[in-house]
């Protein structure tokens, strides 16, 4: 089955859990790269108003074609309850595209399940979901057997 995992990450948190996941399957893997600059302060700050709104971001160009895969794997961290505007704005752009997804998301500690239902609105149901906070994640205290089968 072939596979790839496409990731934002704002502070290297969701990176992380997306290069372990990759690295475990042998697969290719995509970094989301908005247009707008969520680095530093004024970036989490925009980033929180922009999750909150639901706002839809421009995206620099990706290079691997989801249409290409069996299963995509789906990760971006929690901002205001909901997932980062990056990887909605990318599940947009390639609506139709996804034969089978499995979504991943990372968070200080809530929001979740807003974040999940987000992602499944703009795409199609996922296959399994996985929710880790960012101790979790920093501390590599998971076990992504039953994600990834």
């Amino acid at each position: 089955m072939k596979s790839l995992v496409v990731y934002y990450s704002r502070s290297n948190i969701t990176k992380k859990l997306a290069e372990d996941i990759a690295d475990k399957l042998g697969c290719d893997i995509e970094e989301i790269i908005p247009k707008v600059n969520y680095n530093g302060k004024l970036g989490y700050a925009r980033g929180i108003k922009d999750g909150a709104s639901g706002k839809i971001v421009d995206l620099e160009s990706t290079k691997f074609n989801p249409e290409e895969y069996d299963v995509v794997y789906l990760g971006a961290p929690v901002w205001a309850s909901r997932a980062a505007n990056p990887i909605i704005s990318y599940m947009k752009e390639n609506e139709g595209k996804f034969k089978s997804v499995k979504f991943f998301m990372t968070a200080g500690s809530s929001g979740f399940e807003g974040g999940f239902s987000q992602m499944e609105e703009a795409s199609i149901k996922p296959e399994k979901t996985l929710a880790l906070t960012t101790k979790e994640v920093k501390k590599s205290t998971y076990d992504l057997s039953s994600f990834l089968d």
